[in-house]
């Protein structure tokens, strides 16, 4: 797998930041679309609540609701070239791509 990371949109980019995703559900405030350099807004994933709930409840299996097949492309995404999620919110440390990224992460372990 490639680089995965995540960054807080804010944040300059930078060209080893690879694949650019962001998972936020709104569009961050102050950021012009058509200024920005972003090759996926993927707004398909759960809330925050909801995907902390389940990340939390979920031991064993990742196979719950259409998440599975979303999780898999973005996992496909990381073994071919470096991914960088993307959020806005605040919160540098209860996010969406913070989530996303320990989602990600037990996946590649349990394929190991």
């Amino acid at each position: 797998m490639h680089q995965l990371q995540i960054k807080w949109i804010y944040e300059a980019a930078v060209a080893k930041d690879g694949y650019l995703m962001l998972v936020d559900h709104l569009w961050p405030r102050g950021i012009k679309k058509e200024h920005f350099k972003l090759d996926e807004w993927n707004i398909d994933l759960p809330s925050f609540d909801d995907m902390r709930k389940w990340f939390d409840c979920e031991g064993k299996n990742i196979s719950h609701g259409n998440w599975k097949e979303d999780l898999c492309r973005i996992r496909a995404i990381a073994k071919h070239s470096n991914l960088t999620i993307l959020y806005g919110a605040k919160d540098l440390h209860i996010n969406h791509a913070i989530v996303l990224l320990k989602v990600l992460l037990k996946m590649k372990r349990r394929r190991n």
